[in-house]
C-alpha cells in the first residue's frame, strides 16, 4: 500500500483527506459513522466572534449536479465553539483544522486570538481563513474578491497564529484573475490556498415563480463545481511552477465523491482533499474517498501519495 501521508507548510498529516467547512458541523454527527480521528484533519464550520443565527428559510436547494446553500455562517461564536466543538475533537484525537471568518479583518483577528488561547488549541494544526463564503447577505464580507482586501485579512490572521501553525487562505472561484488573488494572500503571509469555495449561483422556484431561497442567492457546490475546482488549482499551480507566484501546499475541494473525483485534484496540484457535499447523502464519504483514493495511488503504481501531486502538469500532451 502506498505511503499516503502529506506535508502542509510543516503540518505533518498521515493521509490527505479531509472534511470541508460547513459540512460536518464540529463532527459529533459523522463520529456515528467513523472516527474522525482516521481522517488526515477535520475541518470546523467556519467560526465567527460573536453567536450568528444565520439567513431566513428556507436555506438549501437542491440542483440536479449539487445544491445551493444560504446557511449565512450560523454558529455559536468562537468561545462556545472552544469549549464544546474544540475540546470534544480533541478528546477524540481528531487533528484540527479550524475554519474562522470576521465582519471585518480586524475581528479575524478577534477570533484567532481567542482561539489560540484556548486550552484545546493544541489539537489544531492549522486555520483556514474564509476570506471567500458567498452565502452571506453581506457580499462585503467576500474579500478574496479583492487583492487589497484578501491581503489585509491574511495579514491580520497570519500574524496572531503561532508561526508553527499554519493559515490557509481558502478562495472563491468568482473572480477574473485567481491567480493575484492567491498572490495577494501568499504575499500577505498565507501558508497554503484553500480552493475553491462554492460558486454564487440562484435556483428559481418554478411554481411559484420566484427565487427558492429566501436570501435569493447561495453558494453551489456539489459535482457541478469540480471541473472549476480543478481549473483554479491547474492554474495557481502552474503560476508556482513557472516561478511567478510563490510555492505553497494547495488544499483542493470542490465536487469530491470518489476516490478519482479527489485525484483530479491531486493530479492537478492539490496536497490534500476536501470532502464536503457529499457527506449530505452519504455521510462515511470522506473515510471511503480516502480508501478510494489510496486505491487510484496503488492502481498507478506509486509508492507514495506526494509522488503524484501535480503529476498532471509534467504529463501533458505537447503539440
Amino acid at each position: 500500500m502506498a505511503d499516503m501521508s502529506t506535508t502542509l507548510a510543516g503540518a505533518s498529516l498521515p493521509n490527505p483527506v479531509m472534511t470541508a467547512s460547513g459540512c460536518a458541523a464540529g463532527g459529533k454527527e459523522l463520529q456515528r459513522f467513523f472516527p474522525v480521528s482516521e481522517l488526515g484533519a477535520f475541518v470546523t464550520k467556519t467560526v465567527m466572534r460573536d453567536p450568528r443565527s444565520g439567513r431566513p428559510t428556507p436555506r438549501m436547494a437542491e440542483t440536479p449536479s449539487g445544491m445551493l446553500n444560504s446557511i449565512g455562517l450560523q454558529g455559536p461564536g468562537i468561545d462556545a465553539f472552544c469549549e464544546q466543538d474544540l475540546a470534544w475533537l480533541q478528546a477524540q484525537g481528531a487533528r484540527v483544522l479550524v475554519s474562522v471568518a470576521g465582519n471585518t479583518a480586524e475581528e479575524f483577528g478577534e477570533v484567532v486570538e481567542r482561539l489560540v488561547a484556548s486550552p484545546a488549541w493544541e489539537c489544531v494544526v492549522g486555520v483556514e481563513a474564509n476570506i471567500s463564503c458567498p452565502n452571506v447577505a453581506n457580499r462585503g464580507l467576500v474579500f478574496a474578491c479583492d487583492p487589497v482586501s484578501s491581503e489585509r485579512v491574511v495579514r491580520i490572521v497570519r500574524g496572531r497564529v503561532p508561526a508553527s501553525v499554519p493559515v490557509f487562505a481558502k478562495l472563491t472561484p468568482d473572480v477574473t484573475d485567481i491567480v493575484a488573488i492567491a498572490a495577494a494572500a501568499l504575499g500577505a503571509g498565507a501558508s497554503g490556498l484553500t480552493m475553491v469555495n462554492t460558486l454564487l449561483g440562484i435556483v428559481i422556484d418554478t411554481d411559484r415563480l420566484r427565487p427558492q431561497l429566501a436570501g435569493v442567492t447561495g453558494g453551489l457546490s456539489g459535482p457541478a463545481v469540480r471541473p472549476v475546482a480543478v481549473r483554479a488549482i491547474w492554474q495557481v499551480t502552474a503560476a508556482m511552477r513557472a516561478g511567478t507566484l510563490a510555492s505553497a501546499p494547495v488544499i483542493g475541494v470542490g465536487g469530491v465523491r470518489t476516490g478519482r473525483d479527489a485525484l483530479e485534484l491531486v493530479a492537478a496540484g492539490a496536497s490534500a482533499v476536501q470532502v464536503g457535499t457529499s457527506t449530505f447523502n452519504d455521510p462515511s464519504a470522506p473515510r471511503r474517498v480516502l480508501t478510494e483514493l489510496e486505491a487510484e495511488i496503488d492502481r498507478h503504481g506509486f509508492d507514495r501519495f506526494a509522488d503524484v501531486v501535480g503529476i498532471a502538469h509534467e504529463r501533458m500532451a505537447r503539440p
